[in-house]
């Protein structure tokens, strides 16, 4: 399988300090579609026009114009305050969370599923798309925590959540020349883990110079991708290259678990290789395809509605997690019902 080395560059998002985002909720957009200037800059007009209009100071006359500050931003880091950086505590090592709330532990002896490279950028954008909120207390839907190594955990299909200081023993170092998109960029401070440490997952180089690339990661607000100096913003140098053991250029899941349905190889239905037709997802069918999709569903992160693992038996747990995968394509009324048909089938396992 050929290993994507490029992605589309996103700019960097604007300040997102907190008197950012509450000025631009109470301002008007600006009618050329220009950006407003920052909220400090409008805070220093009013002191100087309150202050005019108190005598303190004399009024403006034409072409008079106040000496306005300069705004503090973060260049260093797109959509973060200077203030806090890298602004990312994490949580210590801990099980999953299950559906009830509580610590679901992994089977003893249980070994990391296997994944494919594919698989671990699609894992990290079903939570760029849903724009997780960052918290190193929480725990989203999936049962990984929603900070920076939860985020890491969950797109590598760890049994726990992970933090800084232990993802390396899942990991094999690499150089700056191996890495490839699935991997991570890791900076552990072993002195103080709560000041900088951090890790994203490499998404691909931006362009054929290795100087930026498409960094996902989880941090304040929520997660997001986006175009990223190498290594890192801040601490550069401290952030080391790992790939994750399990990795496999092979088929997705747990090595050797996964059992592919013999038709699978077969001829397709509607042009699509391995779909076996909308008649294997009725209610009542029961098959191995609704295994396979059902596993697939789960790889890719919508498999929240299952109590227990996908079965071969077609049930409303299938139909809601395919829903929720149409869904995140953007499609709603009758192209979102849950039935996975042709492109649904093309898109899960593409």
């Amino acid at each position: 399988m050929e290993t994507p080395v490029f992605e589309e560059v996103e700019p960097a998002s604007d300040c997102d300090c907190a008197g950012c985002r509450h000025w631009r909720r109470v301002l008007p957009h600006s009618p050329a579609g220009r950006a407003l200037a920052h909220p400090a800059a409008y805070r220093a007009l009013v002191v100087a026009t309150a202050a005019a209009s108190a005598g303190a100071v004399p009024a403006l006359g034409a072409g008079q114009a106040v000496a306005l500050p300069a705004a503090a931003h973060a260049p260093q880091r797109p959509g973060v305050p200077a203030a806090d950086e890298p602004g990312t505590p994490q949580g210590p090592r801990a099980p999953l969370h299950g559906a009830t709330g509580r610590p679901a532990a992994p089977p003893a002896g249980a070994e990391p599923a296997a994944v494919t490279r594919t698989e671990i950028i699609d894992r990290a954008r079903t939570w760029v798309a849903a724009k997780v909120p960052y918290s190193m207390t929480a725990y989203w839907s999936d049962g990984y925590r929603q900070d920076c190594s939860g985020f890491v955990s969950m797109a590598w299909k760890l049994p726990a959540n992970e933090w800084t200081g232990s993802l390396a023993t899942v990991a094999d170092r690499i150089t700056k020349e191996e890495l490839a998109p699935g991997d991570i960029l890791l900076f552990h401070n072993a002195s103080d883990p709560q000041e900088g440490s951090h890790v994203v997952i490499f998404g691909g180089w931006t362009d054929g110079t290795h100087t930026a690339y498409t960094a996902y990661e989880q941090t304040p607000p929520h997660t997001r991708r986006l175009a990223t100096p190498y290594a890192y913003w801040n601490n550069s140098a401290k952030y080391l290259p790992y790939r994750y053991k399990g990795v496999t250029a092979g088929t997705a899941g747990t090595a050797g678990a996964e059992q592919t349905p013999p038709e699978a190889a077969g001829p397709a239905s509607h042009g699509v290789a391995g779909y076996p037709g909308r008649a294997m997802f009725r209610p009542g069918a029961d098959n191995p395809y609704v295994t396979r999709l059902g596993r697939q569903l789960v790889a890719k992160g919508f498999g929240t509605h299952y109590t227990k693992g996908p079965g071969p038996r077609w049930g409303e747990a299938d139909r809601r997690g395919v829903q929720a995968f149409q869904r995140a394509q953007g499609w709603r009324g009758g192209a979102a019902d849950g039935h996975p048909g042709p492109e649904t089938w093309r898109r899960l396992f593409s």
